[in-house]
């Protein structure tokens, strides 16, 4: 058999295999159960407009400070593990490996309990503001070694010609290397971005209120009360509405600065 007939046959048979997996999840599932439980127009009505002025306003908010708070404090442990000062690289590692080793749940519930009880160190602003704490934790060690891969990435020559004008090596890499490092890095900070934005269901394990509850809180808290899984399915579709276009854009960039490459 030819090698062409033989990936032709292969196609086939995945192809039919899809369909029939398809055809067999149409007719195996109790459409009128579902629907009844996953997607109650009248438990649907009853979200809004709650669902968006309150749970997603949250969890946007949640996610843009997490990321700037994150980005910040990236910049700074990614200057401070390429710098000479050796204390200063071994702290910059030690915080990165911590924070990207420890799941971003267990940091929340040690920023939210274990260092008030421990340490006697409160966080201000109630609950959710400890949440948010532990998210710009997670994410700055994340984005710490994404921005060192960005300055790392700018040639040497734009540094060199910098210093050679007589510009001072803060202003070399404020001014010269980050501007570029961050232009090469839009792409996997916008999936830091997307990742952050979904971690975002973790800050639950702090504590919130009926204010300060995001998506997932806020559907799981509705399903409970309809004892219906509506709210959740409500949730996830407005995740999608935000982080399908975010994860096109980053795709988009990916292939713009290739064909820039």
């Amino acid at each position: 058999m030819k090698r062409r007939t033989r990936q032709r046959l292969y196609r086939l048979v995945m192809y039919a295999i899809f369909v029939a997996l398809v055809i067999w999840a149409v007719v195996a599932t109790d459409w009128g159960r579902f629907a009844r439980q996953f997607l109650d127009p009248e438990v649907a009505l009853k979200l809004f407009p709650d669902i968006i002025v309150t749970a997603l306003a949250n969890t946007l908010w949640f996610t843009l400070v997490g990321f700037v708070g994150g980005a910040l404090l990236g910049i700074l442990f990614a200057m401070m593990k390429m710098s000479s000062i050796l204390p200063y690289r071994w702290f910059a590692t030690a915080w990165i490996e911590l924070f990207r080793g420890l799941p971003a749940l267990l940091t929340i519930f040690a920023v939210a309990f274990m260092l008030p009880i421990g340490l006697g160190i409160k966080i201000p602003g109630g609950p959710a503001a400890s949440g948010l704490v532990g998210l710009i934790l997670v994410s700055s060690a994340y984005m710490a070694e994404v921005i060192r891969a960005g300055i790392q990435a700018v040639p040497k020559g734009q540094i060199e010609a910098s210093r050679s004008l007589g510009m001072s090596p803060m202003k070399t890499m404020f001014w010269v290397v980050l501007p570029q490092g961050f232009r090469i890095i839009i792409p996997p900070l916008t999936n830091e971005f997307v990742l952050l934005l979904k971690d975002t269901s973790l800050v639950f394990i702090a504590g919130s209120t009926l204010m300060t509850r995001e998506l997932t809180t806020f559907a799981r808290d509705l399903a409970n009360q309809n004892a219906n899984g509506t709210p959740l399915v409500m949730a996830a579709l407005l995740y999608l509405v935000v982080t399908i276009p975010l994860t096109r854009l980053a795709a988009w960039l990916e292939r713009r600065m290739a064909r820039e490459r």
